[in-house]
């Protein structure tokens, strides 16, 4: 079978494009001559392994595609991907999980680069309540569980601005990663129902963050600001793909009724 390879200057002009850097801006990054990087573009160069490494860096080339463009200079991948339950993975497994368990009575997820969930602490379950059983059968998308109208979006006292947050925050990383699935996702979110004006918030934030808030069913409201983590120098795909998402409660009541409700 034959596969359709992408040569290397389709893939380094496709980067440039994206990080917005003109062929001089990269060359001056990388400390080569504008020519010589023009030679590998068009293909009269042959970049080493090193060489093209190091462009993929000054890039931000994430690990799956600077695969693809070793591939395309005829060398082999440098980066494996592995399933995070291989044994070879156990000690980052091993970080997650605390890091999750550590932020208890706060829920806080992992989940990988197509949004769908990899792991949760203990008080994210408290959070579903009411949420329709097909939404939480494997594999369990955060974004589509969030935004549905049988998920959570029934509950959101803000959804008007917690839906526009999510949506932009989709609509940069297809920008960024032209993936597919991704752009599929945002294209079915964006149709399910919104609200029909922007919600009245309980407290304004001075627009530093966006905040989920959660209506339960006597009547309160859990309000959550979210911060991410990424693995800061991942070598293997999964784990660079990896992002673990925390909540904090915004107020009083709410870090309150996560004590109490975690028990």
């Amino acid at each position: 079978m034959n596969v359709h390879v992408r040569p290397l200057g389709d893939h380094l002009r496709e980067w440039r494009r994206r990080r917005r850097m003109s062929q001089m801006d990269l060359a001056l990054e990388a400390e080569i001559s504008t020519r010589h990087l023009s030679f590998i573009e068009t293909g009269r160069a042959q970049p080493s392994r090193e060489m093209l490494l190091h462009l993929a860096e000054q890039l931000e080339v994430p690990l799956r595609e600077r695969n693809a463009m070793l591939v395309a200079a005829g060398f082999a991948p440098m980066f494996p991907e592995r399933p995070l339950d291989a044994p070879d993975l156990e000690p980052a497994r091993r970080a997650v999980d605390l890091i999750l368990a550590g932020h208890e009575p706060y829920p806080a997820i992992a989940f990988d680069r197509r949004w769908n969930l990899v792991a949760g602490n203990r008080a994210v379950p408290l959070l579903l309540e009411g949420v329709d059983p097909a939404l939480l059968e494997a594999p369990v998308n955060v974004l589509r569980l969030a935004l549905h109208p049988k998920g959570l979006a029934a509950r959101t006292a803000n959804l008007a601005e917690w839906r526009a947050h999510l949506l932009d925050r989709l609509r940069r990383e297809v920008g960024q990663t032209a993936d597919a699935d991704l752009s599929d996702l945002l294209d079915e979110l964006k149709t399910y129902p919104a609200p029909p004006a922007a919600d009245r918030r309980p407290q304004d934030y001075g627009g530093v963050a966006v905040p989920l808030q959660l209506m339960r069913g006597d009547g309160s409201v859990l309000s959550f600001f979210s911060t991410t983590t990424v693995f800061g120098t991942p070598v293997d795909i999964t784990l660079a793909e990896l992002t673990l998402e925390t909540f904090l409660p915004a107020d009083a009541a709410t870090a309150e009724a996560m004590r109490r409700l975690l028990g």
